[in-house]
């Protein structure tokens, strides 16, 4: 939803009517994972992708359909299909796109929550006497829009388990779509690596800080584009920042004084990802510090060490692309 949602405000702010196709569910080697979304405006505007590009044609002019009729559609597309051969689907696997208008007040609170980086379900009744009906179930309890308490409570059960579903309700099925809060990529220690790594996280939508005690090393001069920077020793920033399950952690300092409690701190955490910059050896002096000061095996059993997957590059740059690389596997659970 973040990718389209500029677009969408700008055409709102132009009075266009807009019509949002959203991914509800695929099979095989669909090119685009539940919760995909495209939006169309009435003069074949779009912004955001349902397909890859071999379905959006036919989701164009379902869209334009929907907003003259008003009428919500659910589209599906798959090999076996004659649609979807003639519109290009041909890989091996099959989708499933609800198209609608933009429902005005369920969009604000979306909008809302996502630019203060709270998690919401969206909750649509796909099929059946009642669809389109639509709520949205914000983190602090909130609602906009209505459809019964059953929905309601499918809702609320999907944002505290933070993933969407799709399932039978009344006499047709209901997609609940929950979107989480940007991950977060946490760097402690300013270093050259730190400035290319915050950029490609940054291309990749995470949520970037850098953390460090040193000002020359954390500026904005030096990290144009990151979004917050703690000039804090790392503990203390840590504690600061609140670690959550969206969060990753990549210790870039080289000194123990900065790395070691950035990497104990990080470790107590929920966070997905922990990662250390150093050589064998000096992981192994770092082990026996930290086991000296207290943590456990477990816990240095989650630490990625030496960090970053093994891509053979040395400049600064290579080294970033294959911490980052590390941290999108263990995010998708590789």
């Amino acid at each position: 939803m973040r990718d389209v949602l500029p677009d969408i405000e700008r055409w709102r702010a132009e009075r266009q009517p807009v019509a949002l196709a959203t991914v509800v569910a695929t099979w095989g080697s669909a090119p685009r994972s539940v919760g995909g979304k495209m939006a169309v405006t009435a003069d074949r505007r779009i912004v955001g992708s349902v397909s890859g590009g071999c379905v959006e044609g036919a989701v164009v002019e379902a869209a334009g359909e929907v907003l003259a009729s008003g009428a919500p559609r659910l589209l599906k597309f798959g090999v076996a299909d004659d649609t979807a051969w003639s519109v290009g689907l041909a890989c091996g696997g099959a989708i499933e796109v609800f198209v609608e208008p933009l429902a005005e007040a369920i969009h604000v609170a979306v909008r809302d929550a996502l630019r203060q980086e709270q998690p919401v379900a969206i909750a649509t009744v796909l099929s059946g006497s009642r669809i389109g009906q639509k709520l949205a179930m914000l983190g602090d309890g909130s609602t906009a829009g209505a459809i019964d308490e059953g929905a309601t409570q499918s809702a609320r059960a999907a944002l505290a388990e933070g993933r969407s579903r799709r399932l039978p309700h009344g006499d047709g099925e209901l997609f609940v779509d929950v979107l989480m809060p940007s991950p977060r990529l946490i760097v402690v220690g300013g270093v050259h690596i730190a400035v290319s790594l915050v950029r490609l996280a940054k291309e990749l939508g995470y949520r970037t800080v850098v953390v460090d005690p040193r000002e020359a090393f954390a500026s904005a001069k030096r990290f144009p584009n990151v979004d917050e920077i703690v000039s804090a020793w790392p503990d203390e920033a840590l504690a600061r920042l609140a670690l959550n399950a969206g969060t990753a952690v990549a210790v870039l300092a080289h000194d123990p004084k900065l790395d070691d409690p950035a990497i104990r701190a990080a470790l107590a955490s929920p966070a997905f990802y922990v990662g250390a910059l150093g050589s064998a050896r000096t992981q192994e002096k770092r082990r026996a510090r930290l086991l000296a000061a207290g943590a456990s095996e477990a816990a240095l059993a989650k630490l990625h060490a030496p960090i970053g997957l093994d891509l053979g590059g040395r400049s600064p740059e290579e080294i970033a692309l294959a911490i980052l690389a590390q941290i999108v596997a263990a995010r998708n659970g590789r």
